[in-house]
């Protein structure tokens, strides 16, 4: 028996329905080309924006390096670069701090003496025996002062004192009216510091930050050179290499002789009895300096502006006592 042909249904539709189709299809992709065109022309300017600010900051030319290490115009500043190079720098100064007690071209209570007196600015201390190690420890305290007031804090660009003074000013005032054009002026100004410091210039800073400890050290005075050469090393990575933050600003601080112990702010090398037995204690020397983040503006030492990044290494008076007959400070 055969089967009823059934013809099969066709969907068409009318020309017009077609054209109206096409039509559309046309218009969105036309747009979809249009907003790629756009896209593209948005990470063209993207692309020269971001050469623009790496041109300013100085480092167009370390972005187009494969291997970064840390430098002023270079890569940014970590936690790790700071570490790695602060202590390198704290290995100096303790290594010519012994070679002065072991070899020690005056007394050792002159030493200490002169070394508290440049501290304190006052020479009218009892003279007293001191043990090697209270001499080390002042010594220690006396270049982290030098570092941390003449170096860190002070913008060290150029071998002329007076230019540093005056673009350290020109710094903190671009700093507290907007810190991000100050980021960039800064790093700008960094990326055409000198290598290194002159040796007539480190002499300078010597004299005038420790006159009497200069003259009583004689020719040891002059092996602080490496010391301040990584110093500034140190300083020109903290204040020339961009950082994760463009409102930002490292400053170094030395806690005071006799002052309080502010976990927040210290670190003791060596074990505090009075602190373990709940009595106070206070600084016997700063052996490094510590080292906090400004933001947004000149410090008013208000927690909120700054944040301690690196606490300064100290000893503390009971410690520092129990090795002679220093008397205590403050």
């Amino acid at each position: 028996m055969s089967m009823a042909y059934i013809p099969q249904q066709i969907d068409v539709v009318s020309g017009e329905q077609y054209r109206y189709a096409l039509t559309n299809f046309r218009i969105a992709h036309e747009k979809v080309e249009e907003q790629r065109r756009q896209l593209e022309e948005q990470e063209k300017q993207v692309a020269l924006l971001r050469a623009r600010i790496a041109l300013l900051e100085g480092t167009a030319n370390d972005e187009q390096q494969d291997g970064r290490h840390p430098s002023h115009g270079g890569s940014s500043v970590d936690d790790f670069s700071i570490k790695n190079t602060a202590s390198q720098l704290e290995r100096l100064i303790n290594r010519w701090a012994a070679d002065v007690v072991r070899s020690p071209p005056s007394e050792l209570s002159d030493i200490y003496g002169a070394a508290l007196g440049d501290i304190t600015g006052t020479y009218d201390h009892v003279p007293f025996d001191a043990s090697p190690m209270q001499v080390q420890n002042i010594l220690r305290h006396a270049m982290s002062e030098v570092i941390g007031t003449e170096i860190v804090n002070n913008l060290v660009v150029t071998n002329s004192p007076e230019a540093n003074v005056q673009l350290t000013r020109i710094h903190e005032h671009l700093f507290a009216r907007n810190p991000v054009v100050a980021c960039v002026w800064r790093r700008q100004t960094f990326s055409a510091a000198v290598e290194t410091c002159d040796p007539e210039m480190t002499a300078t800073i010597l004299a005038e930050t420790l006159p009497v400890l200069t003259k009583v050290l004689g020719g040891s005075a002059s092996n602080t050179a490496p010391i301040l050469a990584s110093a500034y090393t140190f300083s020109r990575m903290l204040h020339g290499a961009p950082s994760t933050s463009t409102d930002t600003f490292y400053r170094s601080f030395v806690p005071e002789l006799g002052s309080i112990l502010y976990p927040r702010q210290i670190e003791l090398v060596r074990r505090c009895l009075k602190s373990e037995r709940g009595e106070q204690d206070r600084v016997g020397a700063t052996i490094f300096p510590g080292l906090v983040k400004v933001r947004g503006g000149i410090v008013q030492s208000t927690e909120n502006q700054e944040m301690v990044v690196r606490r300064a290494q100290v000893i503390c008076e009971c410690a520092l006592a129990s090795s002679g007959n220093v008397p205590m400070q403050g």
